[in-house]
């Protein structure tokens, strides 16, 4: 990352610290956390069954027997999604997304941890370990 945006990320994290108040809490925090998670899936969820823009076609996710590697399985993997946000929809995920990052960056701030740091170690291991870094 640019230095630039280790400044607008630690930035984001001190505003988000100046801003909690009432959740100051860690517990608060975390609870606040799982209700924005649970936001944006209800949020996708009302793009496809309220707005439509977007269809989730699920199917059981299909190997194929003479794949020799890491790519050609993922070269057959699906995401089960047809169709792009519409611009309402996109907004709409967009905000609760940038919620749930609050709440992300409102923890570290009560656990003394670092977000842009958090981020460098983990792009770090995700590049040393590639693909094998799979959970």
């Amino acid at each position: 990352m640019t230095r630039l945006e280790n400044t607008l990320l630690d930035e984001f994290q001190y505003t988000s610290q100046d801003l909690l108040i009432r959740n100051k809490s860690i517990l608060d925090s975390m609870t606040k956390m799982i209700e924005s998670s649970a936001k944006i899936s209800r949020t996708l969820v009302k793009a496809v069954t309220q707005c439509g823009c977007i269809k989730i076609n699920g199917e059981k996710q299909e190997i194929p027997e003479h794949a020799d590697s890491l790519e050609e399985i993922q070269a057959h993997m699906k995401t089960h999604l047809t169709g792009s946000l519409c611009e309402n929809c996109r907004d709409l995920l967009e905000k609760d997304i940038g919620r749930n990052l609050f709440y992300l960056a409102a923890m570290c701030n009560i656990l003394d941890l670092n977000l842009y740091d958090i981020i460098l170690k983990e792009l770090k291991r995700l590049k040393l370990l590639g693909k094998y870094s799979l959970r």
